[in-house]
């Protein structure tokens, strides 16, 4: 039997190349050589400014704004190219953007150490002890969720004046003891290592380039978001209309949030189910759907005030508001559901897989259910909550409206 022909793949055209603020000096061989020989070299002004020396071929410098669809370097795929990234390329760097482009096989990279791991190093921080987040170019509410006592945090961020905002929103929140540090131009002749508490944060000119890192102390009020699901009601802004905590963790577990799934949130009210849907883990997505525009605009400030202010928020009646959202993965219906057309349009967006989760507090609603249950099958429940409340001198069980809760998933 004749031997299999050897095949050898064609070699790599992309060069990544990570650069730390000491430059040149702080480069290996591969990576001076990679510079050197690429034809195109793509990188930011402050990455010539540290390697420029190496370059022998056509230097581009990104565009304002910037190209995130890379079209200049994919334009040239095939010849020599080399990117220049600030640290690590693939932490939150240009090697991601370029990654979903271009083939592993068709790059060959070499990342310097990421601003993260230079801070740990300094600070004598165990990284996998410590939670990590980019602030560069998102919203500051993002790191609510993280804000823990005992808690240690790493931050990336835009510019020298994130550090105060931080301090500022830790102070509001209460967690004004914490202690915060500021990492300037890590692994550079300007390296500085500064540091305060939030609630006097007093630290000037402070370097654009920098991480925060950040020690959580908090004080007796302190806005402390809990990892379980069913967050007290009186966390969410609501104007009664919220699916009530114990419902809501209920609710939650019969959704069975999987990583980077989608959430429909029809008739929002509060929004508390698709906030504590995206809580659950930082790569789930949600839609809001809410035809009260007062009601819309407080799910968008408790969506904020609790740190995922990437919840989707849709002003409109179901089923009309449903059409061109992003394919749901679980749908919650808590409102509108006795609308004409609402279930049939729910249903009809979801997968195979998919889950449908729906309360009713009324016999209208409820009817509709226990009509679903029969034609589709799922699972009917039954959630009554009682709380202990003043009688005269005594206490008595005081029962909250009992909710009929089907859960069904399609095949």
């Amino acid at each position: 039997m004749p031997a299999e022909k050897e095949t050898h793949a064609a070699p790599a055209w992309l060069a990544i190349v990570g650069i730390g603020e000491d430059g040149v000096a702080g480069l290996g061989d591969e990576a001076k050589r990679l510079i050197a020989d690429a034809e195109f070299v793509f990188g930011g002004k402050r990455h010539f400014d540290l390697a420029g020396t190496l370059v022998t071929g056509e230097m581009h410098e990104w565009p304002s704004p910037f190209d995130p669809e890379m079209e200049a370097v994919l334009d040239r795929a095939g010849r020599r190219v080399c990117v220049l990234a600030s640290g690590d390329p693939f932490f939150h760097g240009v090697g991601v953007t370029l990654a979903r482009k271009v083939a592993a096989a068709d790059m060959v990279v070499v990342p310097a150490p990421s601003s993260l791991s230079l801070a740990a190093s300094r600070l004598g921080w165990a990284l996998q002890d410590v939670e990590t987040i980019s602030l560069h170019g998102r919203p500051l509410d993002l790191i609510r969720p993280l804000l823990h006592p005992g808690a240690r945090l790493l931050a990336l961020t835009s510019d020298g004046a994130a550090p105060a905002k931080v301090a500022t929103l830790l102070s509001e929140l209460g967690f004004g003891p914490s202690r915060l540090t500021v990492l300037e131009a890590l692994g550079g002749q300007e390296e500085v290592v500064r540091g305060a508490r939030a609630g006097d944060f007093n630290l000037k000119n402070i370097n654009p380039l920098n991480v925060l890192a950040l020690e959580i102390e908090s004080e007796s009020e302190a806005r402390i978001l809990p990892l379980a699901s069913g967050l007290a009601d009186d966390l969410f802004e609501n104007d009664g209309q919220i699916t009530k905590r114990e419902v809501r963790a209920v609710t939650l577990s019969a959704l069975t949030p999987r990583r980077g799934e989608v959430l429909w949130d029809i008739g929002a009210g509060s929004g508390s189910i698709a906030i504590e849907w995206m809580l659950s883990h930082p790569s789930l997505r949600a839609v809001a759907i809410e035809a009260n525009a007062e009601r819309a605009g407080r799910i968008r400030r408790n969506a904020a005030a609790f740190g995922v202010p990437g919840l989707a928020v849709v002003e409109g009646l179901a089923p009309q508001a449903l059409a061109g959202l992003p394919a749901p993965d679980a749908i919650f219906i808590g409102g509108g559901g006795t609308d004409a057309g609402v279930f049939d349009a729910a249903l009809k967006a979801l997968p195979s897989g998919g889950r449908c989760v729906a309360n009713a507090v009324t016999l209208e609603m409820e009817a509709l259910l226990v009509a679903r249950h029969a034609a589709l099958g799922g699972t009917l429940t039954r959630i009554a909550i009682s709380r202990a409340a003043p009688v005269g001198t005594m206490q008595a069980w005081r029962p909250a409206l009992p909710v009929t809760q089907w859960s069904w998933v399609k095949t």
